[in-house]
């Protein structure tokens, strides 16, 4: 079994992938407008919504985030949750951190813990909460 998440980023979903891309050094899986899909929407869909994301999804290491527009532009209430990246090593680490907090909020600076060589939390610019770690290498 696999658990990914699935983030609907109501009206920002295109923003978001970019986004994520640019941080993460990855590229788009796969990304489908509305005005694509070969059936309708079995909900009603806001005017102008045609070119709204229906489904996207992008690999980031070996896990699928993938995301929608979702059906109407109410801001996201991401509660409860963060999203948890493991990184190669420190450079990596501050690489990703330091993108995703253009537009966000730090909630905890990069730096070594007790369980971590390097850990660091935020919520970025959409609302989404990220933990960012490096493991420690096995001796």
């Amino acid at each position: 079994m696999k658990i990914e998440p699935y983030v609907f980023f109501n009206g920002r979903c295109e923003e978001a992938i970019n986004f994520y891309r640019r941080a993460f050094g990855t590229d788009e899986v796969f990304l489908m407008r509305y005005k694509e899909s070969p059936e309708q929407p079995p909900m009603p869909l806001p005017a102008g919504w045609e070119d709204k994301v229906m489904h996207a999804s992008l690999r980031v290491g070996t896990t699928l985030l993938m995301g929608s527009d979702g059906c109407g532009a109410e801001a996201p209430a991401f509660q409860g949750f963060a999203l948890s990246v493991e990184m190669p090593d420190q450079q990596a680490a501050e690489r990703a951190f330091h993108a995703l907090t253009d537009g966000g909020t730090v909630q905890m600076p990069l730096a070594k813990t007790f369980f971590a060589p390097c850990f660091g939390m935020l919520t970025d610019r959409f609302g989404l909460g990220w933990m960012v770690i490096v493991n420690e290498k096995p001796e």
